[in-house]
């Protein structure tokens, strides 16, 4: 088992920048995939970002590749999510996530474990 829990978000300015954190708990944090999902008022869970097992390769979706950088170290059980070049587009609840599989085919429906989100919202 696994247990999520976001922090980090809160009101920036667009072009500011946050980093989201997500602390987990369980022995085999290591085996999962860690990823970051945002819902926005009105829309479906989207995909952001994904990381591997050893944090060794990373994806993205188009939306944030380049301004977005997903990391984890897993001596802390620590996923993090530093956003810059922050839109107001990017405003949504941030979703932690844990995928048994591969982060290069992480989405909704693959994901075991999911945190409880947290706001970010970027005003104009």
């Amino acid at each position: 088992q696994v247990q999520l829990v976001e922090s980090g978000g809160g009101l920036v300015q667009a072009g500011g920048s946050l980093r989201l954190s997500c602390a987990a708990s369980g022995r085999t944090f290591s085996s999962y995939a860690m990823g970051w999902f945002r819902q926005a008022p009105g829309k479906e869970r989207e995909f952001v970002a994904a990381i591997s097992w050893t944090g060794g390769s990373t994806y993205y979706a188009d939306s944030v590749k380049g301004r977005f950088i997903i990391s984890r170290v897993n001596a802390k059980n620590a996923v993090y999510l530093q956003m810059n070049s922050l839109k107001p587009e990017d405003t949504a609840v941030y979703y932690c996530a844990a995928d048994r599989q591969s982060f290069q085919t992480m989405r909704v429906t693959t994901v075991d474990y999911w945190g409880k989100g947290t706001l970010v919202t970027v005003s104009s």
